[in-house]
C-alpha cells in the first residue's frame, strides 16, 4: 500500500449513447477521481501517461495512468483528504508540483522523491500553481485569510464568492525559483486574485483574474509581465452586465481563450492575443459552463443541467460549423471535483473530461472525429 503501488486497470470501453463515439472510461473507483484543472496539462512521457488526483482509502493522492496498459500507479501517500492539490506539471515532464496545506511540494516522477520548495508561515491562503515556460520558476498567488469575517466554501458551490470579492483581501502573486527556492513578490493588490496561468511559450507572461461573480467584478482577465512588472487588462467588458471568464492560453502561448455571456445572456466563446490583437468571438444560444481549445480550429464547451452534453465547433473555410454534440457527459458539477473540465489532448485527437455520471467522479477519454459531419447537430 502507498507510494509506488500499482492498481490494476479499471477502464472500460463503450460507445457514446448519443453519438456512437468511442469512449474509454479510465478510472472506476468508489471515490472521486479527476484530472487536473482544465487549464493544466497532465500528459507526460510522450503522451503515454496521464496524471490525475483520486480520493482512495479516505485520502487524496496523485496518481498516474498508463494509457497503453491501463495500469494506475500511486505517486504520493497522504494521510487525509484534500479539497484540491492544485497540481501542475513542469515543462520537462519529469516533475510535478502540488500544494498540501501550507506547503508546495516537488515530486520527481521517476524516483517519487518529494521535496518541499515553499512553506507559507503566515495564515495567508495559497492559490493554484503554474510553471513558467522556461521551467525556471513556479508562479502562484496567495491572499489573506478573512474567514473570521467572511464565511466561504468556494470548492463546494462558490459559497461566499461575492462577499469575498467585496471584502477585497490583500493578495500577492509570487514567483519561486526552482533552482534556489528564492521567493519574489511580483505583484500585490487589495483584490481577490486567483486563476494564475503561465504562457506555455513566453516565459515572462502570465494571466490572472480578479475573482468574483463575472457580471459584478471590476474586470476579470489581466496580463502580467513578471520581468518588467507591467500589468494590463485583456478583453474589457463591452456592455453593462457582460460576463467573461474561464480564460486559458492556446498552445501558441500568445492567444488567450475565454467564454462568456452578453447582457441578454447570449453565449459566446472567443480569443484574443496578449497584445489586444486578433480578437474574434462566436455566439451561440445556450448556456454553457467551461470552454477549451488548443487553438481556434476546434472549440468545446460543457454545461450543467439541462445541458448534459459536450458541444464542439469545427472551424472551416466559411467560419465555424453548427454546434455539434461530441458526447454525453451527465456531470453534476455539484462540487469542484466533479466539474467536467473538458480538455483536448495535445494533438487534439481526443478529449479528456471528468464525470460523476455513475455517482463518483471518474475520467473519460473520447475520440474526436476529424470531420464535423460525423457528429449530430446540437438542437
Amino acid at each position: 500500500m502507498g507510494k509506488g503501488k500499482e492498481w490494476q486497470p479499471e477502464w472500460r470501453k463503450f460507445q457514446d449513447r448519443i453519438t456512437g463515439i468511442s469512449t474509454l472510461q479510465l478510472t472506476s473507483y468508489t471515490g472521486h477521481s479527476h484530472h487536473f484543472y482544465f487549464t493544466e496539462n497532465g500528459w507526460y512521457d510522450e503522451g503515454r501517461k496521464l496524471l490525475f488526483c483520486s480520493d482512495r482509502n479516505n485520502k487524496t493522492d496523485l496518481f498516474s495512468i498508463c494509457i497503453e496498459t491501463g495500469v494506475i500507479t500511486q505517486l504520493t501517500d497522504h494521510d487525509k483528504t484534500y479539497e484540491g492539490l492544485s497540481p501542475c506539471l513542469h515543462p520537462d515532464e519529469t516533475r510535478v508540483y502540488f500544494r498540501k496545506d501550507q506547503q508546495i511540494i516537488e515530486l520527481d516522477l521517476n524516483t517519487l522523491k518529494e521535496k518541499v520548495i515553499y512553506e507559507e508561515l503566515s495564515s495567508w491562503l495559497g492559490g493554484n500553481l503554474n510553471c513558467t515556460a522556461d521551467g525556471k520558476y513556479l508562479i502562484t498567488c496567495k491572499r489573506e485569510d478573512l474567514s473570521d469575517k467572511v464565511y466561504t466554501d468556494l470548492g463546494n458551490g462558490y459559497i461566499g464568492h461575492r462577499a469575498l470579492m467585496e471584502a477585497r483581501p490583500k493578495s500577492q502573486i509570487i514567483k519561486i525559483s526552482l533552482e534556489t527556492n528564492e521567493v519574489t513578490v511580483v505583484y500585490r493588490e487589495d483584490n481577490f486574485i486567483t486563476h494564475i496561468n503561465t504562457s506555455p511559450t513566453k516565459k515572462e507572461l502570465i494571466t490572472f483574474c480578479h475573482e468574483g461573480p463575472w457580471n459584478l467584478v471590476d474586470h476579470r482577465i489581466w496580463v502580467l509581465n513578471i520581468e518588467s512588472l507591467d500589468v494590463w487588462k485583456i478583453r474589457q467588458r463591452k456592455e453593462e452586465d457582460e460576463m467573461i471568464g474561464h480564460e486559458y492560453w492556446y498552445q501558441d502561448g500568445e492567444t488567450i481563450g475565454y467564454h462568456g455571456f452578453r447582457q441578454d445572456r447570449t453565449g459566446f466563446f472567443g480569443k484574443i492575443k496578449y497584445d489586444h490583437t486578433e480578437e474574434e468571438e462566436v455566439e451561440f444560444n445556450f448556456v454553457n459552463w467551461h470552454a477549451f481549445s488548443n487553438d481556434f480550429s476546434k472549440i468545446v464547451v460543457d454545461g450543467r443541467a439541462p445541458l448534459k452534453n459536450i458541444i464542439i465547433w469545427y472551424k472551416n473555410e466559411d467560419g465555424f460549423s453548427k454546434p455539434k454534440v461530441l458526447c454525453e457527459h451527465r456531470c453534476s458539477f455539484h462540487v469542484q471535483k466533479v466539474h467536467a473540465h473538458p480538455r483536448f489532448t495535445p494533438d487534439g485527437k481526443k478529449l479528456l473530461y471528468t464525470s460523476d455520471r455513475n455517482g463518483y467522479a471518474n475520467l473519460y477519454l473520447v475520440d474526436v472525429p476529424d470531420d464535423a459531419n460525423e457528429l449530430p447537430d446540437y438542437v
